[in-house]
């Protein structure tokens, strides 16, 4: 065996953040493939995440070694900082009341605030941003609607590529909404707000 660290710690990740969205998706109704309920597109995406991590896992155990770089002291603060802001703000979330408090808002508002902060950061840019995107994502669905969730979700992501051009952006936003909509809302007839309900 070659241990390969970086795929056995990603693995680690993939299967551990798969396996805690499916026991939170567990109190949402599955329905059926043509009329889907809550809880099945997650349940999916939480499986196929599982499974991704198991090959990962699997992969790990034999194309190594590769090492882990060393963390720098700026990114251990600011990997930490974002620990502690994000809980601080999923607790004070908590206790606003209205929507930061409804639901699992409390919990994706410190998500999304924990990602921003070592998002600072160059090297956790990547990995940060996105993650903050689809905290974002699942934060503004019902509130603002579907095709503004996607761009909002797509704008963040892109910040994360220094290289990203805007006319590329506008591209995929415009594409992932036709297709959204074609796909979910008209052919298998979910019921997510397309736009804000004010």
């Amino acid at each position: 065996m070659k241990l390969n660290t970086k795929d056995l710690i990603s693995a680690a990740l993939l299967i551990g953040f798969a396996l805690v969205g499916l026991w939170l998706n567990m109190d949402h109704n599955m329905g059926t493939a043509r009329r889907m309920g809550p809880g099945y597109m997650p349940f999916l995406g939480f499986v196929i995440l599982l499974g991704l991590g198991v090959i990962v896992l699997l992969l790990g155990l034999f194309n190594g070694p590769d090492p882990l770089a060393k963390w720098t002291s700026q990114e251990v603060v600011f990997l930490i900082g974002g620990a502690v802001v994000g809980t601080a703000a999923g607790l004070i979330a908590m206790r606003v009341g209205g929507w930061p408090s409804a639901g699992w808002n409390a919990l994706g508002i410190g998500m999304f605030v924990g990602c921003l902060v070592p998002a600072v950061i160059k090297s956790w840019r990547p990995l940060f941003l996105v993650s903050a995107a689809f905290a974002l994502f699942g934060l503004v669905l019902e509130p603002l609607g579907l095709m503004l969730a996607i761009t909002l979700c797509v704008v963040l992501a892109a910040f994360a590529d220094e290289t990203h051009k805007p006319l590329g952006v506008v591209g995929l936003v415009v594409f992932l909404c036709v297709l959204c909509w074609a796909v979910f809302i008209y052919e298998l007839d979910i019921r997510v707000p397309v736009w804000p309900q004010f």
